[in-house]
């Protein structure tokens, strides 16, 4: 059990965890005659490593993109910061501190590392079009803060080697760096990360797994996990919301959802007495 109270927790590490950032209230999301959320609630608090679980077509990205605002749910609330948000598009969540990755890789192919990289810069590109055409003043100003953060963040996840390379001629895992990279440089106080283990091998995963918690640690930005490797999950997560046809089934740390029945049960397909 976590030692919980409203201004945070404490995990079995030690690590001091903050209040509640974001809260999902009530959450239904309908397409159609489909019911893919089905009155979810849950949190999400400072510094923590919050993982999204569940069987395929459980709901876990359609959460996700409710989270980033993709999709607007027909019923129930998002609080984020003590506010409930109002129907946002992406851009607009984005400029809020809220950055993510995609399940499948989104990259534009035929740009370089680095370039892919500044996409990630464009929220805090504030000269006018005039001045980027002239690049002077602000603009310029801007283009030199917004390359030395970019290049930190090359450095920090160590693909210098490669920041010249069309992501094109990279191989999957390299990618799936490159696509973190570009949300970390926005410099999120969230990080929405969809199955960012994907298709990857062991290494590849491990590496994965260690720039997570780096990034966790180092910038102590909250993060928000889907992923179906379920011993990642566990050594990475504070805390785990499981899914299950668009219900939630469990809610609590890694060692409490894997001993509640509801949850072996919607993994393995065994009933109990």
């Amino acid at each position: 059990m976590l030692d919980s109270t409203e201004e945070g927790y404490v995990t079995a590490d030690g690590r001091q965890i903050g209040g509640v950032v974001m809260e999902m209230r009530n959450i239904t999301l309908r397409f159609g005659g489909v019911v893919a959320i089905k009155d979810i609630s849950f949190d999400i608090r400072e510094g923590e490593i919050r993982a999204i679980i569940g069987p395929n077509g459980a709901g876990k990205s359609s959460m996700l993109n409710v989270i980033s605002g993709f999709y607007n749910p027909q019923e129930g609330e998002v609080i984020y910061r003590g506010s409930k948000r109002p129907q946002m598009r992406p851009f607009q969540v984005a400029r809020q501190g809220i950055a993510r990755t995609f399940q499948n890789i989104a990259l534009f192919e035929g740009m370089t590392v680095l370039d892919n990289v500044m996409t990630g810069r464009l929220n805090h590109m504030k000269a006018s079009l005039l001045d980027q055409a002239f690049w002077w003043g602000k603009a310029q100003r801007e283009e030199v803060a917004n390359r030395q953060k970019a290049e930190e963040i090359i450095d920090f996840l160590e693909i210098q080697h490669i920041r010249k390379t069309p992501v094109g001629r990279l191989p999957y895992g390299l990618k799936k760096r490159v696509e973190l990279a570009r949300a970390l440089v926005s410099e999120p106080s969230i990080l929405l990360l969809d199955e960012p283990m994907a298709g990857m091998n062991v290494e590849e995963k491990e590496d994965m797994s260690r720039f997570i918690l780096d990034v966790n640690d180092e910038y102590g930005t909250t993060i928000v996990l889907i992923e179906h490797d379920m011993g990642v999950v566990m050594d990475l997560s504070d805390r785990v919301v499981v899914m299950d046809y668009g219900k939630k089934i469990g809610d609590g740390t890694p060692t409490e959802v894997r001993s509640n029945q509801e949850v072996i049960d919607a993994y393995l397909g065994v009933a109990h007495d």
